[in-house]
C-alpha cells in the first residue's frame, strides 16, 4: 500500500463536469482532445501513471478537492481516441495550479486528511440494503434507467455505494458533495438524500413516474 508521502506533489488535472472518481473505484474515460492525449502520454511515462479528476467550479475555476486515479487499462481506437480506465487512489486538496509549458492543467496538491483512502475497504454496518434498493428502484424508474439489480443486491457496501455515487445522474455540485463525504456512511446518507430530493422535486413538477 502506498503512503501519501510516496505520492507526488504535482499531478496532471483533468477537469470534467459530472465525472466522479472515488478511491478503490474505477472510472472509464474516453480521451480525444490533443491536450488530454498529451496528458495521458506524459502520465503513462511515470511510475504512478496518475491523473487527477476534478469538478470544474465555474467557467475557469476548479473545486478544491479531487481524486487521483492510476491508469490501469488503455485501448486505442482506429480513429485515434483512447479508452482508458482510472482506478481511484486517493482524494487530494489543490494548493495551487502550476504554470508551465504543458497543454493541460497541473496542480500542486496536498494529500493530508485523506489517509483512509489508502487503507482497507470501508464497511457500512448500518446499511439498510433493502431500503436503499427500494429508493434506488424508484429513482431509476423516474429517470427511465435500468441496471443489474441482482449484482447490486450482492455487492459489498463500499462497491455498492461508491458505484451508485459515480453512476447516478446527479448534477456536478451533487457529485462534489458525494466526493467530499468524509466516510462511506456519510456518502451513503448523502446519496439517499440526493435521491429523495430528486424524487420530491419530480413529484412537485408533475414529472415523477408512478
Amino acid at each position: 500500500m502506498k503512503k501519501h508521502p510516496d505520492l507526488p506533489d504535482v499531478i496532471p488535472i483533468f477537469p470534467l463536469p459530472g465525472a466522479l472518481l472515488l478511491p478503490r473505484a474505477q472510472l472509464p474515460l474516453q480521451l480525444f482532445e490533443p491536450r488530454y492525449l498529451a496528458m495521458l502520454d506524459d502520465a503513462i511515462k511515470t511510475d504512478g501513471r496518475l491523473i487527477g479528476m476534478v469538478q470544474p467550479n465555474g467557467e475557469d475555476r476548479l473545486h478544491a478537492i479531487g481524486c487521483v486515479g492510476r491508469v490501469t487499462s488503455m485501448t486505442e481506437t482506429e480513429d485515434g481516441r483512447y479508452m482508458i480506465t482510472l482506478s481511484g487512489v486517493s482524494r487530494f486538496r489543490i494548493r495551487e495550479e502550476v504554470e508551465g509549458f504543458a497543454p493541460y492543467r497541473r496542480a500542486n496538491v496536498d494529500w493530508a486528511g485523506f489517509d483512509a483512502d489508502l487503507g482497507a475497504e470501508e464497511n457500512d454496518a448500518g446499511l439498510d440494503r433493502d431500503g436503499l434498493m427500494a429508493i434506488l428502484e424508484r429513482f431509476f424508474e423516474s429517470r427511465g434507467l435500468s441496471t443489474d439489480w441482482d449484482s447490486l443486491k450482492e455487492a459489498r457496501p463500499e462497491l455498492l455505494i461508491n458505484s451508485l455515487s459515480m453512476l447516478c445522474p446527479f448534477e456536478p455540485e451533487e457529485k462534489q458533495a458525494l466526493l467530499e463525504s468524509p466516510t462511506l456512511i456519510a456518502r451513503r446518507e448523502t446519496l439517499v438524500m440526493l435521491m429523495e430530493y430528486a424524487l420530491r422535486s419530480g413529484e412537485n413538477d408533475g414529472t415523477f413516474m408512478q
